[in-house]
C-alpha cells in the first residue's frame, strides 16, 4: 500500500512541475530557462522512479533540450501532406530546431486510450482459477480434440471409399 502512495505523490509532483512550466511560459515567454529547468526536473524524476508519462505530456516536451513546446511561443506547428495522401503534424522547437512528426489518422487510437489498457477492465489473476488447473484443462482439451479429429478423419475416409 505504501508503494501506491509513493507513486501518487511522485505523479502529483510531476503534474505540479509540468503545470509550473506551462504557467511560467504563458505569463512571461522570456522565462524559457526556468520552464526548461522544470521540464528537465520532471524528466529526471520520471526516469529515476521509472514512472511512465502520458503521451500527451511527452509530446509537448522537446526530447533534445527539454523545452515545453507551446505553439507560437516555443514551437511552430505545421500541417503537411506526405506521400499517399497522409497528413502529418510537424512540431518544430524554436530553441534547438528539433522536429517531431505525428501522423494524423482519425482511426488511430493510442494504447492508453483503449479500454483494454484501463486497469478497471482487466481481470485479476486472483479471482480466476489457478494457472495450474487451467493448463491441465487445456491439455485435456487438446487430447480430446486430437481423438475427435482422428475419429472424424476415419469417418471421412470411410465415406469416400467405395464399398
Amino acid at each position: 500500500m505504501s508503494g501506491n502512495i509513493k507513486d501518487k505523490e511522485a505523479y502529483q509532483r510531476l503534474n505540479f512541475l509540468y503545470q509550473a512550466a506551462h504557467c511560467v511560459l504563458t505569463q512571461n515567454p522570456e522565462n524559457i530557462e526556468l520552464a526548461r529547468f522544470y521540464c528537465f526536473t520532471q524528466k529526471t524524476i520520471s526516469k529515476r522512479l521509472v514512472l511512465r508519462q502520458d503521451p500527451s505530456v511527452k509530446r509537448t516536451i522537446c526530447k533534445k533540450c527539454c523545452t515545453l513546446l507551446i505553439p507560437g511561443v516555443t514551437s511552430t506547428v505545421r500541417q503537411k501532406r506526405g506521400p499517399w495522401r497522409q497528413r502529418k503534424t510537424i512540431v518544430r522547437c524554436l530553441s534547438c530546431g528539433l522536429t517531431k512528426r505525428f501522423p494524423n489518422n482519425p482511426k488511430h487510437k493510442l494504447w492508453v486510450d483503449q479500454p483494454e489498457a484501463q486497469l478497471e477492465n482487466q481481470t485479476s489473476r486472483d479471482a480466476g482459477p489457478s494457472s495450474k488447473s487451467t493448463t491441465q484443462e487445456k491439455k485435456s482439451d487438446i487430447g480430446s480434440a486430437s481423438t475427435t479429429a482422428k475419429t472424424s478423419s476415419t469417418a471421412q475416409t470411410n465415406l469416400t471409399k467405395p464399398s
